[in-house]
Parts: structure tokens; sequence; C-alpha cells
């Protein structure tokens, strides 16, 4: 299959019309994101990764969402983005970011179809590389595990998603879980599984206060030095 082509996109349509706050949290990277956000209004709806409801929403709900999350990220992170699905927030990272590293891992194929074609259209190769698998996957630990840093949005509830997340992790790696507004209560329900997974000083954090009208709320979970696998095979 050849490379995306997206359908034309006037500039006068107001769904892709980035707003004000995106000039501050892409800076001369917005010219980037706007190309992403032609990409997911056209390819990715064709295809079935986002619902057209999303279109008029993508910069405030998906873009600038998962864009403020780098505020929590060191300089020449490696980060593995686990069920990157349309590449949120894995690519959006990279865009805001060239200085980090991000593998996406997705195992659905039209999904890594199109994340492999956005990485090309996007000129990302040199920063971002696509893997086919689950998280729990032994080939995929192997290929990406030991990571510094592991992201997910909108991929399991906590307590399976970090089972299959922190075993990616270095000792005192953290996993950065984009999480709605019940983040706090998600944590708190299922904090003691999250301790018997490995899981340490685990903490809600809002990015992109005073910028978004909206923070994005982030669980924030340290990997211990004993990361457990869970019993069951994952899905992510």
């Amino acid at each position: 299959m050849g490379p995306v082509r997206p359908a034309l996109v006037t500039r006068a349509d107001d769904r892709l019309a980035p707003p004000g706050a995106a000039e501050e949290v892409f800076g001369d990277r917005l010219g980037l994101a706007r190309r992403f956000a032609e990409l997911l209004a056209t390819a990715a709806l064709t295809r079935g990764l986002i619902g057209p409801r999303e279109v008029p929403r993508l910069w405030l709900r998906h873009l600038l969402n998962c864009a403020v999350v780098t505020d929590l990220l060191p300089t020449g992170a490696r980060v593995v983005d686990v069920g990157s699905g349309a590449g949120l927030p894995g690519i959006v990272l990279a865009i805001r970011r060239p200085d980090l590293r991000v593998d996406l891992v997705e195992p659905l194929l039209r999904r890594v179809t199109f994340l492999d074609e956005a990485v090309r259209n996007l000129d990302l190769g040199d920063v971002v590389r696509v893997v086919r698998g689950r998280a729990d996957d032994p080939a995929v630990v192997a290929e990406v595990g030991n990571a510094g840093w592991v992201t997910a949005r909108a991929v399991a509830p906590l307590d399976r998603l970090v089972g299959w997340c922190l075993p990616l992790l270095q000792p005192g790696g953290r996993l950065l879980a984009l999480k709605g507004s019940a983040a706090a209560t998600e944590l708190a329900e299922h904090r003691s599984v999250l301790y018997g997974l490995g899981g340490r000083d685990m903490e809600v954090v809002q990015c992109g206060a005073g910028v978004l009208a909206q923070p994005t709320a982030v669980v924030v979970v340290r990997c211990g030095s004993r990361a457990r696998r869970p019993g069951k095979k994952g899905q992510a």
C-alpha cells in the first residue's frame, strides 16, 4: 500500500483550525502538528481509527491534550507508547519534542499501517519507530523494554494497564497514563493492586494548567525494583 495521501482540507474548514493555545504549545512545530491533524481528519477517519465526532475537537481533546504531557519528560528520553492507535499520544509527543525517541506499540495491523504511513508523511522516521505487537508479548518486551518512560491513553483500566506496562520499564522508570476527570478515583480504587504489581510513588498530575482550559490528568506510577507480571495475557 502506498503512502497516505490526505484529502484536501480547505483553509476555511474551521474544524481543523488550531486554537490560540496551539501556537503556545507547539511553537515552531505547529506546522507539523497541523499536518498530523489533517491526517487524523482524513486517513485515520476513513479507516475508522477515529470517529467523525472527534474531528471538530481534534485539537482540544486530542492534540493539545497529548502534547502537554511532554512537560513531564526529560530531554532525550526514550518513550514507549503502549496501544498507540492513531498515534495518540506517541506521535504528538514526537512532534512537540524532537529530542525524544518514541516507540509506538500497537497490535492491530490497520493501525500499524496508518502509523507507519504517518511517520513517513511527517518525516519522523529518525525519532519514531512502530512496533507491532502487544505490550506483554516477549518479543515486544525484548525489543522495547528497559525504557525510562511508558505512556498510554485510553487503553485499559489502570490495574490492567499497570500490569502490562511496568515490565517494560527499567527500575525507577515511570508510566504516564493519560486519564480523564476520574483519574484520582481510579487510582484510589486500584492503588493496592498497583502496589502489588510493583507500582510506587503513585500520583495524579495535571499537565497544561494555565494553558489549556481543561488540563490533562496523568496518573504517574514509578516502577519499583521488582515489577511483577500479571498472570493473564494482556491485550494492549
